[in-house]
C-alpha cells in the first residue's frame, strides 16, 4: 500500500506539471501547491525535514557540460518512510565547443550573432521534492527521490555549448535519484548523510545552423545531509 500510495503521488504530480503549457506554468503550479505541503505543520499531522546537497553531474552525448551543484529541500515527512517538500538550488555550468563551434551561422539571418553568450553560467533550479526510504531509519537503507520543476538561467547571456547556442531562460528540469541513507546519531535518526547517484533532464531551446532545441541528459553523484 505504501508504494501504490507513493506512485499515486507522483503520477498524479507529474501529470499536473507535463500537462502545462510552459515553463512558466509549471513554476506556477508549484507556487500553487504550496498551501498543500503546509498543511500537515498546520494540522499536527506531519514532521518538519530539511536536506542539504552538493553534487556534480556530467551531460551525456555531444552537448558537454559540467554541472556542479547545491540545493537544499524543506518540507515534511508525512510517515516514516514518505517525504514530500520544495526546494531551490545553484547550479553552475560549464559547457564546452566542440570543432565545429560558430560555423555557418552568419549565412542564416534568423538568428543574431551579435547576443551576448558565455560558456559558464549559473542556473536556479525551482522543484517539487519527493522521497521514500525503503528500510529502517535507524540503520543504513535505501532512498528514492524525485525533484520535478523548472530551472532559470540567472543571466541573458546565451550558453555556448556543442555546436551551437543554449537560448531558453526556463528550462523544464527532472532529477531523479537513488542511493543510501546512513543515520549519524542514535539518539536521533532523523539526522543522516545520503550518497546518491542521480539523473538530470533539461529541455532547452537550440540555435545552431541546423538543430532547434535539445534535451540535456547528465549522470552524477552527491553526498547530502537531512535532518
Amino acid at each position: 500500500m505504501r508504494i501504490k500510495t507513493l506512485l499515486s503521488a507522483i503520477v498524479i504530480f507529474v501529470t499536473g506539471l507535463v500537462s502545462t503549457p510552459s515553463v512558466s506554468a509549471q513554476y506556477y503550479e508549484i507556487a500553487n501547491r504550496l498551501p498543500q505541503l503546509l498543511s500537515p505543520a498546520l494540522s499536527g499531522s506531519g514532521r518538519y525535514k530539511g536536506f542539504i546537497e552538493a553534487g556534480y553531474d556530467r551531460t551525456l552525448g555531444k552537448y558537454n557540460a559540467d554541472f556542479f551543484e547545491f540545493n537544499t529541500s524543506q518540507g515534511y515527512s508525512y510517515a516514516s518512510w514518505f517525504y514530500m517538500g520544495v526546494g531551490l538550488g545553484v547550479d553552475v555550468i560549464s559547457a564546452h565547443h566542440d570543432n565545429q563551434w560558430g560555423t555557418g551561422w552568419e549565412s542564416n539571418s534568423g538568428f543574431n550573432t551579435n547576443h551576448s553568450s558565455t560558456k559558464t553560467a549559473v542556473m536556479m533550479p525551482l522543484f517539487t521534492d519527493f522521497r521514500a526510504t525503503l528500510g529502517s531509519p535507524t540503520s543504513t537503507s535505501f532512498f528514492i527521490d524525485l525533484k520535478l520543476g523548472c530551472s532559470f538561467l540567472l543571466s541573458k547571456k546565451y550558453i555556448e555549448i556543442g555546436n551551437g547556442y543554449l537560448t531558453n531562460q526556463q528550462y523544464f528540469y527532472l532529477r531523479p535519484s537513488i542511493g543510501l541513507r546512513i543515520p549519524t546519531n542514535k539518539n536521533n535518526p532523523r539526522q543522516a548523510f545520503d550518497i546518491g547517484i542521480n539523473y538530470k533532464l533539461l529541455t532547452s531551446n537550440y540555435w545552431s545552423s541546423w538543430t532547434r532545441s535539445i534535451t540535456l541528459n547528465s549522470l552524477g553523484v552527491s553526498v547530502g545531509f537531512e535532518w
